[in-house]
């Protein structure tokens, strides 16, 4: 019995533990998703980083807390919308939406929407791993360091289908591994001329929809149940659908709620970064984040080396020079001593004596 409730406080530690990291990531995301450092290489890189055993999630694990990050962050973000400031200022920029302005918000959502509903699946199949992430974050920096140097100084009221499209083409690129959406935009907009505090606001005119629409087609297509999380063995029980840790459905939905609240505090407080007064910053800080972020990423990633293993030769060697070794976890008899260990025995007798 006592052997039971041990078990089961461990198993309430291991849960309790487990939220708690579904918390970090979701705290995690809200600043990584405003900021242009790539939200989702943070929530494929950490859980490895620090070594935790989600780092061992299957494919679609990792797909259903994507889901609910995002989630969190698209809830946050919308609530955000309706708060009165922002909301007259959306309400003025509706009214003076003409034929120019709709082109270029239309041609800002069409590639973004066809990747996701054409590519997205695709490249579910294909987890990233920390080197392809750390091709994305570096090649991101290097692209939004060399837009940021060049200048510009057009103004958000100039924007025309050809920027709409630039920043279309930006956003369907976020969907690779270690692609911002926010800096892809942002390069995006930079190219093209605009003055730095433009750029942030075109950014995220133009990726609000994006984001929004993402986490919901990724919700809709995992399904109310998880999608494909779980299968069933050929004795009945349930386990994980390739090799993760198993748990039980309902802790994993809890974990995914604490990730997607994590997710929406975490933004909610992080919004004041995005704030017009802090938009003119330079992008070359973020740049170097990202390029160190990647370096400790492919550090990190490196196999540990291994012993070399021991052939025929040492091993007779060694029991020619030692005899039997003793088994490793087991004591040896009271009054007896390995064979390898009887001269040192003898040395330690005669320096106490």
């Amino acid at each position: 019995m006592s052997r039971l409730n041990c078990r089961g406080r461990a198993a309430d530690r291991g849960g309790a533990s487990y939220l708690r990291r579904a918390f970090l990531l979701g705290l995690v995301q809200g600043p990584a998703e405003l900021l242009p450092v790539s939200s989702s290489a943070h929530a494929a890189l950490l859980p490895g980083l620090l070594g935790w055993e989600e780092a061992e999630l299957d494919r679609a694990a990792r797909n259903e807390r994507e889901v609910a990050l995002h989630a969190g962050t698209a809830a946050a973000l919308s609530g955000l919308l309706c708060a009165p400031g922002v909301r007259a200022a959306v309400d003025r920029e509706l009214r003076e939406l003409d034929r120019r302005r709709l082109a270029a918000l239309a041609l800002a959502l069409a590639p973004p929407a066809l990747a996701g509903l054409l590519l997205e699946r695709r490249l579910e199949r294909r987890p990233a791993t920390p080197p392809t992430i750390a091709v994305g974050l570096v090649a991101g920096a290097a692209a939004m360091a060399l837009a940021d140097s060049r200048g510009g100084g057009r103004r958000l009221a100039e924007v025309g289908p050809a920027d709409g499209l630039a920043l279309g083409v930006a956003q369907a690129l976020a969907l690779l591994p270690g692609v911002s959406r926010s800096g892809a935009t942002l390069t995006a907009a930079r190219l093209r001329g605009f003055a730095r505090e433009d750029s942030q606001g075109l950014s995220w005119r133009a990726g609000l929809p994006v984001l929004v629409g993402a986490a919901a087609l990724k919700a809709v297509r995992r399904g109310p149940a998880g999608g494909d999380v779980r299968r069933s063995s050929s004795d009945g029980s349930e386990g994980p659908a390739s090799g993760g840790p198993d748990r039980p459905a309902y802790r994993r939905r809890a974990a995914h709620a604490v990730a997607a609240a994590g997710a929406f505090l975490s933004t909610l407080a992080a919004a004041p970064l995005i704030h017009p007064s802090r938009r003119g910053r330079p992008l070359a800080p973020f740049a170097l984040y990202r390029c160190a972020l990647a370096v400790v990423a492919v550090h990190r990633s490196r196999p540990a080396r291994r012993q070399p293993a021991v052939g025929r030769r040492g091993r007779r060697q060694g029991a020619a020079g030692g005899g039997r070794q003793p088994v490793a976890g087991r004591r040896p008899a009271p009054g007896r001593q390995p064979a390898a260990g009887i001269e040192n025995a003898c040395r330690v007798r005669k320096i106490g004596a």
